[in-house]
């Protein structure tokens, strides 16, 4: 009986203190114990050390070994509780700091101001975008997996308190020290920001700190330098101010920061600092608010408390005697953060204990809530941080693509008249970039170039800019201020704003504001910027993002978390849904592992060592997203060029999927054709002949016995020398003499109604089956001229390729490019005895002008790409229906497989048996096509994927094929299926 009474009495024992710490913060998950550690390491404690754990000092991880050694001296002699660590590089920090806990008998309690993660971005001073940046985001949980990010980050390094999140709602734009690291200036959206941002972080182990109570969000002053003044009043502070703290107390916050202001409707005191006040910190934080987690002080070396208690004294301005640090203690706080000298504070301490000005239950109040954190944090069981992997810990994959999904989800639209963006009708725009501030924006030229043709625009006087621009009918302006922190410059120059009303004057412009939203606040109009962009922040992620935002690759989502100036409202931004462009993004978002996908850089690599083509272009994409686009090697063996995205390569006969499938696959939906149309019907010429019954699903499957290629410059030459014959060619142009075969070699113009006239006097073959054959693209392509009275050149340009933003691709690239970012072909000594370099390597479309229906397009794997794109979402790319589905469809089906022809219409399409085009490891409905330069390019709709690969395999010579001979191509192709892991 006595044992069951026992036994009631312990649980009843455990259920009061579970009640009495239920709403503790501090609590672990098992109290008892956790009292138990705390109640022993305090009773072996001096007074002195007690003492010393309320103190918190500053570490410099990038100072002197004199720095580091009186911070050990403090631990030794002084028994300090905490260190607070600022700069320096985290692998010095982590080495520092594991010196620091050995020396100290308590294991020490380390904090760290690393509100938006730790430095270990390569293109950003920080891990995270800034609190402002986050604000504008409409999904909480992103900003709750931030938290959680940085709590890692933090736990990985030791850091047990990260003072974050600062919940100040920043209702004054010209705040120098908050700013940008307030969620905003709506109450509601502030709190729901900084409970996920709390909610995530004390998840990870970490413990947040609200800051900065009562709330630092209407300051003009530095609180650094001076003591700045909050005048709402009570009611008003009450309501706004201290909600987010209500509720995030409610949900288990574990520390606060109590902020270095003078708020008179909460202390009368004038010039009282809220840290030193008794009535702010524990009247209202503890007792009204109910807070029993850790309270610190903010910095006590900031200026105005000391200026306060030392009125009329020759030290003014300086702790005299540790008063500032006592009165902080006795008004509430427990940790007095970076002391400004804390030998004397300690001293001043215990002679206050001495005195009995503090007691010993105050003293025990404090200190143990300290000793509950270390433990809540695991110091009962300290472990020195691991040096190893520390970097690669601190700058992960996932922190790589959250960052990148914060900024789609933040960026916003805050004007957009008429629905300017996302830019559609391509073909209608002519595009320049103007760039403003004092910081770089190529990043965000690169992209934008990757829509459609943007030309930079500069000059020193507005007149020449204006004047330059008076070729465009659209002008991004780009506005680019410094993003390595938070504090930076953000507003416009009176030059710039200048320079701005006048190019919105004259033209249609989309404004891009990479900085802090107040930078609109000096604009004295908006009425001529057709569409403001604010990307908060100048990272390269933000500019690649806000690219892709006004060209609707991704859609709008976010809302302006301040009040812009008098034109935008907090709470502005227009939103809007994808234009299904293709995006750029990281392999993990579209369920692809990046390094089982690098593996493909090895092959690349193989490729160019041994000499199997001087260079390449490479793109993967999945889901819409471009998640690989690398190059390799350079355009020659002489190594001269390396290869570069702009480069553009000789695509062969991915032209036939390029550009005459699509012009045919549009007349066929229309009606003009049909696939069972025949020749004979179609063109006049061939009534009479072999061919005038083959069908054009027939011919283009490569299932009509037509003879797969007819060498027609060998009539060209002469028979002796082998040259080409002065009958047919000059060295210059002359009438009669202007089909441009090189720029010292013009064909007679006649001759390519010969070429028409040997293919319809060719012999069939003499059985039906599969024959691939070049010859029905010569026939559609007189067909298609014959139908749109104009060059095919010219109708797939302002068809498809404008519309599509396929600036790259063209026939005949001489005509728009550089050479130097023109990829040759091959040292040609049997027809042109040329190097061919911005002329068609193949002979057939060369003795058309370059403009051939099988062969003639140079493009880059960009443009390759978005036309398989296109074809991929059947027919539909940049807010534009090509074509239906069900015409894609049509001519991506195997109507001969039956017959072993595993060839759709035009599409090539994967092999029916163990040999064929793909690696034999994707989906039936995948389609693509070859080339004999090196080119590749295939799509498979069920997963989603598009695969280009580009490549002079045919320089200098075009004879033994070791691309196709190893399956380069097609082993690429299978580590990308490999590399899919969703």
């Amino acid at each position: 009986m006595r044992y069951l009474l026992l036994i009631s009495l312990f649980a009843c024992f455990q259920v009061n203190f579970a009640q009495n710490l239920g709403d503790n913060p501090l609590q672990s998950k098992d109290p008892i114990q956790q009292q138990k550690w705390v109640d022993s390491v305090y009773n072996s404690m001096t007074v002195q050390e007690r003492i010393g754990q309320l103190f918190m000092v500053q570490v410099f991880s990038n100072k002197s070994k004199v720095h580091e050694a009186s911070i050990a001296r403090l631990i030794k002699n002084q028994h300090i509780g905490g260190l607070i660590y600022s700069n320096g590089g985290p692998v010095r920090q982590a080495q520092l700091n594991n010196e620091l806990q050995a020396a100290s008998k308590i294991p020490l309690l380390i904090g760290m101001d690393a509100e938006w993660g730790l430095s270990m971005r390569l293109d950003s001073t920080y891990a995270f975008p800034w609190n402002m940046t986050l604000g504008a985001i409409q999904n909480d949980k992103l900003v709750e997996e931030t938290g959680r990010y940085i709590g890692e980050h933090s736990k990985r390094l030791g850091v047990h308190f990260n003072f974050a999140p600062a919940v100040d709602i920043n209702t004054n734009p010209k705040n120098p020290i908050i700013g940008n690291r307030s969620f905003g200036e709506d109450r509601d959206n502030v709190t729901a920001k900084g409970l996920a941002f709390m909610r995530g972080m004390q998840s990870a182990g970490t413990l947040a700190n609200a800051k900065h109570f009562p709330g630092h969000g209407d300051t003009e002053g530095d609180s650094h330098h001076m003591l700045p003044t909050i005048n709402f009043s009570a009611e008003r502070i009450d309501s706004i101010e201290l909600h987010p703290y209500k509720k995030l107390i409610k949900e288990g916050l574990a520390s606060v920061m109590v902020a270095h202001l003078n708020v008179p409707s909460l202390e009368k005191r004038n010039g009282f600092p809220s840290s030193l006040s008794k009535h702010i910190v524990t009247d209202i934080l503890k007792e009204r608010l109910g807070f029993n987690g850790l309270i610190f002080t903010d910095a006590l070396t900031m200026k105005g408390a000391a200026d306060y208690i030392n009125k009329g004294s020759t030290s003014k301005g300086r702790n005299k005697g540790g008063e500032i640090d006592l009165m902080a203690f006795l008004a509430g706080n427990d940790v007095m953060l970076m002391s400004e000298d804390p030998v004397t504070g300690i001293s001043r301490f215990v002679e206050a204990y001495n005195d009995g000005t503090i007691t010993e239950d105050r003293l025990a109040h404090s200190v143990k809530k300290i000793l509950m954190a270390k433990y809540k944090v695991g110091l009962n069981n300290y472990l020195p941080i691991g040096i190893a992997n520390l970097e690669s810990d601190l700058n992960r994959l996932k922190d790589d693509l959250l960052y990148e999904e914060l900024m789609e989800n933040a960026i916003t639209v805050v004007k957009n008249t008429n629905s300017l963006l996302p830019l559609r009708n391509l073909e209608t725009k002519k595009i320049a970039y103007v760039s403003l501030g004092d910081d770089d924006g190529s990043v965000f030229l690169d992209e934008l170039k990757k829509y459609t043709k943007v030309h930079e625009i500069k000059g020193d006087k507005l007149d020449d800019v204006i004047a330059k621009l008076q070729n465009y009918n659209t002008v991004v302006v780009g506005f680019h201020k410094s993003n390595a922190n938070p504090w930076k410059g953000f507003k416009f120059s009176q030059r710039e704003m200048a320079w701005l009303y006048e190019i919105a004057r004259t033209n249609t412009i989309i404004l891009d504001v990479f900085a802090r939203p107040y930078a609109l606040n000096d604009l004295q109009s908006v009425e001529n910027i057709e569409a403001i962009v604010m990307s908060y922040q100048n990272s390269k992620i933000a500019q690649e993002k806000s690219a892709q935002i006004i060209f609707g690759a991704v859609g709008a989502k976010g809302k302006l978390p301040v009040s812009a100036g008098p034109y935008f409202p907090v709470g502005t931004g227009e939103t809007y849904n994808s234009l299904l462009s293709l995006g750029y993004s990281l392999p993990e978002r579209v369920g692809i592992d990046s390094k089982l996908l690098s593996r493909i850089d090895s092959v690349a690599n193989y490729a160019v060592e041994k000499k199997m083509t001087p260079g390449i272009q490479l793109l993967v994409a999945r889901q819409g997203k471009v998640v690989y686009n690398k190059n390799f090697g350079y355009h020659t063996y002489e190594k001269k060029n390396k290869v570069d995205f702009d480069d553009v390569y000789d695509v062969a006969s991915l032209t036939k999927i390029l550009a005459t499938l699509p012009v045919l696959m549009e007349l066929e939906e229309k009606g003009s054709v049909s696939l069972d149309d025949k020749l004979g019907d179609l063109l006049i010429e061939y009534k009479k002949t072999n061919k005038k019954n083959v069908t054009l699903k027939k011919m283009l499957s490569h299932y009509a016995q037509l003879k797969p290629w007819i060498p027609f410059y060998y009539a060209t030459l002469d028979s002796v020398t082998k040259k080409p014959d002065p009958k047919y060619y000059r060295r210059s142009p002359i009438k009669g003499f202007e089909v441009e075969v090189t720029n010292t070699l013009y064909m007679r113009n006649d001759y390519m109604d010969s070429i028409q006239k040997v293919i319809r006097d060719s012999e069939l073959l003499s059985s039906l089956r599969y024959r691939y054959s070049d010859l029905p693209y010569y026939i559609l392509k007189k067909y298609l001229e014959d139908f749109y009275d104009k060059p095919l050149d010219e109708i797939v340009e302002d068809r498809f390729y404008k519309s599509l933003g396929a600036n790259y691709t063209t026939y005949n690239p001489r005509n728009k490019f550089s050479l130097k970012d023109i990829v040759p072909t091959e040292v040609d000594n049997y027809y042109r005895y040329n190097e061919i370099h911005g002329y068609v390597h193949d002979m057939g479309a060369a003795m058309q002008n370059g403009v051939g229906g099988h062969a003639g397009i140079f493009s880059n794997a960009n443009d390759v790409a978005k036309i398989m794109q296109m074809y991929l979402q059947k027919g539909f790319y940049g807010g534009k229906r090509y074509f239906k589905n069900e015409t894609v469809d049509k001519f991506n089906y195997c109507y001969y497989c039956s017959e072993n022809n595993r060839r759709g219409i035009g599409f090539d399409k994967p092999q029916l048996g163990e040999e064929g085009p793909t690696c034999g490891c994707l989906s039936m409905t995948s389609f693509g096509h070859s080339g004999f330069t090196g080119t590749y390019a295939w799509a498979d709709p069920e997963e989603e994927l598009v695969y280009v690969f580009l490549a002079n395999r045919t320089y200098p010579e075009a004879g033994k094929n070791l691309l196709l001979r190893e399956n380069i191509r097609t082993e690429i192709q299978r580590l990308i299926y490999e590399a899919i892991i969703d």
